[in-house]
């Protein structure tokens, strides 16, 4: 029976992050572990992502930007509105199609939109998004409980793990039922620091669901040169610098967005 498992959101290209992340959940005896979409955006090398996941038989949800980037779509979906965020997100967009094989892209293409498992006794949904969109952004602050749990009901789900907002928390509902944003591996949460995130979702009759969310320290200076000699934006590098986005600002709900730098 599978009762502890690590479950990465957004891994935007970072594949130091990803071997780091893999590491520490191997050391912190998972029984499986699962990526919530997005293998690509943001960062360098896109092809170097791959092989961690297979190699760790990490089972993959499919993002708006797997979808994108499988089919050659001509943006990424993200779910922007503003035009600098749509900017940004063109170009971190146009450069990993162009630097993702057919082979992976194939791979992207084959992804489900969603998985369900059990986790002890209870059934969990993973998504992109959230279970309806997959381009969705569900923040903490502009999502009631009530609407949590009529989502969780509506897909029979007793916790709904997602991602996409880059930003991780998470919510007890009524009849014991979650939900949990697990963050991402891609790029910093925008709060200053220059670690990203991971979670690890665990269930016992005892105590019930468990989440923690796990830091992870990796070489980002290592990957903030790979940016600037892959001729991505200077913004994206300050953002792996610093710990504050620079970029896709615009999307935050003001009580998210006061936590930051901007």
């Amino acid at each position: 029976m599978t009762n502890r498992i690590a479950c990465f959101g957004g891994i935007y290209n970072n594949y130091l992050a990803l071997e780091a992340a893999v590491r520490d959940a191997r050391r912190r005896g998972v029984d499986a572990f699962y990526c919530l979409g997005d293998m690509g955006a943001f960062g360098p090398h896109p092809d170097r992502v791959f092989p961690i996941l297979h190699d760790a038989n990490v089972l993959c949800v499919q993002g708006n930007y797997d979808d994108s980037i499988g089919n050659a779509l001509q943006d990424c979906q993200c779910g922007y509105t503003d035009p600098r965020d749509n900017h940004f997100a063109q170009i971190s967009y146009d450069y990993t199609l162009a630097n993702t094989s057919e082979e992976h892209r194939a791979f992207l293409r084959s992804l489900p939109k969603a998985i369900h498992l059990e986790l002890g006794s209870q059934r969990v949904l993973m998504c992109h998004g959230s279970p309806r969109k997959v381009n969705e952004f569900l923040w903490e602050s502009t999502c009631s409980t009530h609407f949590l749990d009529s989502l969780a009901k509506d897909y029979g789900a007793d916790v709904i793990a997602a991602t996409h907002t880059g930003i991780k928390w998470q919510r007890a509902l009524p009849r014991n039922r979650h939900f949990v944003n697990v963050g991402a591996l891609g790029r910093p949460e925008n709060d200053g620091s220059t670690n990203v995130w991971y979670t690890i979702l665990e269930s016992s009759i005892a105590r019930g669901l468990r989440v923690e969310f796990v830091p992870v320290e990796y070489d980002h200076r290592r990957l903030a040169n790979e940016m600037r000699a892959e001729g991505l934006p200077e913004e994206f590098v300050e953002t792996v610098l610093t710990g504050w986005w620079t970029s896709c600002l615009e999307v935050l709900p003001a009580k998210e967005r006061r936590r930051g730098a901007a």
